[in-house]
C-alpha cells in the first residue's frame, strides 16, 4: 500500500459560520487535495474529524511500517493542497517515512502537529 493522506472532511476554521455553510472547510480542502493528488500514486480518504478542531483544517500523512505525520492549521486553498500532496509524495519515496526539511514544501512548514512511529508488525 502506498502512502495515504486522511483528511478530515469535519473541520470547520474559525469564522466558517460567518461564510454560506454550504460546505466545511475540510470538505473544500479534501476536493483540493483528491484533486491535486490525482495520477501522483498517493491515495486519500475522508474521514469524519482527527479530533484537532482547535487547528483545523487537519490531514495525516500515513503508510503501512512508516513514520505518520499529522498536519494542521490550514486553509482550503490550492497552495495548501499542492503542499500537502508534495509532501505525501516525498513520503510515499523515503523508506522510512522520514522527508528531509530541505524537501519540504514551503506551505507544510509550521503545520507540524505530531510525528507517530510506525506500529511493529506481529512476530
Amino acid at each position: 500500500m502506498t502512502t495515504c493522506i486522511t483528511i478530515c472532511d469535519t473541520c470547520k476554521r474559525a469564522g466558517w459560520e460567518e461564510g454560506d455553510m454550504a460546505r466545511t472547510d475540510g470538505e473544500a480542502l479534501a476536493e483540493l487535495i483528491e484533486a491535486a493528488a490525482e495520477g501522483t500514486g498517493v491515495g486519500t480518504r475522508r474521514v469524519s474529524c482527527l479530533m484537532g478542531c482547535k487547528r483545523a483544517c487537519n490531514v495525516a500523512v500515513q503508510a503501512p511500517e512508516k513514520l505518520a505525520y499529522a498536519l494542521g492549521g490550514f486553509e482550503p486553498t490550492r497552495e495548501a493542497a499542492e503542499a500537502i500532496v508534495a509532501y505525501a509524495v516525498a513520503h510515499a519515496e523515503s523508506g522510512t517515512g522520514q522527508v528531509p526539511f530541505r524537501a519540504w514544501p514551503e506551505a507544510v512548514k509550521g503545520h507540524f502537529v505530531a510525528r507517530l512511529p510506525p506500529l511493529e508488525g506481529e512476530s
